[in-house]
């Protein structure tokens, strides 16, 4: 349905002498889709004719929702999973603590209500959680800010 590449997980695709290099970066360090992820690109290049690949991940600078194109963000809605709003910004320096929950406003990606509540903090991956519209009554998922 998405992309890697729309996903912002590829970060770069390089020739090299011994064949093509992908640099990409997980949604996050602990990202249990990895190594499947790692696979089907070699599977996809071999197939595509470059032979040799060299997968690597980098963790830095961390992977932000902000790095998901204009069209996956479009996909996402078509699937029916309400794509994430602008990251939340921080200065520089040691990340602050806050403890509290903080309120944010997603709208229905089926009948398009902007009143939506919370089921869970989690959904199908830590990415992700899920919620019901008020008006229309539908669960969905909604990929957090990062």
């Amino acid at each position: 349905m998405v992309t890697l590449a729309e996903l912002g997980i590829v970060r770069d695709v390089a020739m090299a002498d011994d064949g093509v290099v992908v640099t990409i970066t997980p949604t996050y360090s602990g990202c249990p889709a990895m190594e499947a992820i790692r696979d089907d690109i070699v599977r996809a290049l071999d197939r595509a004719g470059f032979g040799r690949a060299t997968v690597r991940t980098v963790l830095a600078p961390a992977w932000t929702t902000d790095w998901i194109s204009e069209s996956g963000r479009a996909k996402l809605a078509a699937a029916g999973i309400a794509p994430p709003g602008a990251a939340p910004r921080r200065g520089a320096g040691p990340v602050p603590l806050l403890l509290g929950v903080r309120p944010n406003a997603v709208a229905c990606p089926q009948c398009g209500h902007a009143e939506t509540e919370q089921l869970a903090a989690f959904s199908a991956t830590a990415c992700r959680e899920l919620r019901r519209c008020l008006a229309c009554r539908e669960p969905f998922e909604h990929v957090k800010e990062i």
